[in-house]
């Protein structure tokens, strides 16, 4: 080509264009409670966010998320930060109380995002992308090993997230235990197959700072907002009595060296992996749920309204299929409910012959003892006749006897 066309401008187009749109970030933090979550953050971005402190009594994990407007120069970063509440304080350690609701709010978010993609009127660009781009992992100083509970978490979540493991609080151990502590931790996530996020080294630009700094993984970091005077100069660090520990400083801690990699060197590395690579697992994972493929039967290429119309006569014959079912279980069961008020009926009907049957012989007892009754009246009034007839005549011979006895006086 010859002459100037004009479209190597298109890169200043694309830069104004995303400044114009501004930026979203969004970190997840892992972490007991109490081990410098917040603080880190704070230090990070050199804000003072407010967060209140976490209680130790959570029957179970829960997720808070906060969001903050941030402006550096002309450039807006709408900055959400995940906070894991009670993780880890729990007596119980099985999943459903530790670790899935951590799985289940990021498997939230890209269930969010897939909803507004499939929607036919989508909004993406105004959509606020709530997906977690990286994982920091709040490991405890303990200079000894990782912990049961923070393997089967990392394991879980590294096909998930991007996940960048810290040592918390570095200034507790000694440097020579804090380097014996980070080899052992690497052994322990590589021999147990967890697959941290690994600093991109295909850009030349970067490549060497990068692959270096994949060597120094897990970061061990210092946090703190308080400023002490070192010299001439305010420096963020924290006092103690045997001296000060200078956040900032390369030789105290590898604050700087995480603030490089992950907010000026490979903050858009770590937005593109999110959607390219655990984004797309799960939205292929579940798409394929729900019976959506790519190829036919025959290996043939299927489109997505072919898809959807042979898993809508799938469902269909399903549908009616259920349906047959249904309708012959619906007869059963009426057949079984006739058989069994069928059988009722007939208990009952021998219930009602066996009580006339006992009520007709009681009858018959009541009207022989009746009968029996009535002879006894008839038999004791003839012998109340009787009985009269004799007390009558008596009554008249002696009557008659005492008349004599006067006509004798005389």
């Amino acid at each position: 080509m010859s002459g100037h066309v004009g479209f190597e401008s298109l890169p200043d187009q694309l830069v104004n264009r995303s400044i114009q749109q501004g930026f979203c970030f969004n970190i997840l933090c892992v972490g007991e409670t109490g081990i410098g979550k917040s603080t880190l953050i704070d230090t990070l971005f050199n804000t003072n966010f407010e967060d209140h402190e976490s209680s130790h009594f959570y029957p179970h994990v829960r997720l808070k998320a906060q969001t903050y407007e941030l402006h550096e120069s002309n450039v807006r970063l709408k900055l959400t930060i995940v906070n894991t509440v009670g993780f880890g304080d729990q007596i119980n350690k099985e999943e459903r109380y530790v670790y899935q609701p951590v799985v289940d709010y990021i498997d939230a978010q890209f269930e969010a995002y897939l909803q507004e993609e499939l929607k036919i009127k989508r909004s993406l660009f105004n959509y606020h992308d709530s997906r977690i781009h990286v994982c920091l992992y709040f490991i405890s100083p303990t200079g000894h090993s990782l912990k049961t509970l923070d393997l089967l978490t990392m394991k879980t979540l590294d096909s998930k997230v991007n996940i960048i493991p810290v040592i918390a609080k570095a200034d507790a151990i000694s440097k020579a235990e804090l380097q014996k502590f980070k080899i052992k931790l690497m052994s322990e996530l590589v021999s147990n197959g967890v697959q941290i996020y690994q600093f991109p080294t295909d850009d030349e630009t970067i490549a060497k700072i990068n692959a270096s700094m994949n060597g120094h993984l897990p970061f061990a970091v210092v946090g703190s907002m308080d400023e002490v005077k070192v010299g001439n100069k305010m420096v963020k660090a924290r006092q103690y009595p045997w001296g000060v520990v200078q956040v900032e400083n390369e030789n105290h801690c590898d604050f700087v060296k995480l603030r490089e990699m992950l907010i000026c060197t490979n903050m858009e590395d770590l937005r593109e992996q999110t959607h390219t690579r655990h984004y797309e697992l799960y939205r292929r994972c579940k798409l394929e749920e729900m019976g959506f493929t790519d190829v036919g039967p025959e290996n043939k290429p299927l489109s997505l309204q072919e898809t959807y119309e042979a898993k809508r006569h799938e469902f269909y014959g399903e549908r009616q299929r259920k349906e047959e079912e249904m309708k012959q279980m619906f007869v059963q069961r009426v057949k079984e409910k006739e058989a069994i008020l069928k059988e009722a009926e007939r208990e009952l009907q021998a219930k009602f012959e066996h009580l006339k049957r006992v009520h007709q012989e009681e009858r018959m007892k009541l009207e022989e003892k009746r009968r029996l009754l009535e002879e006894e009246i008839i038999t004791f009034s003839k012998k109340k006749a009787t009985s009269e007839i004799y007390q009558n005549q008596s009554y008249m011979a002696s009557g008659s006897n005492l008349k004599k006895d006067k006509d004798r006086k005389k």
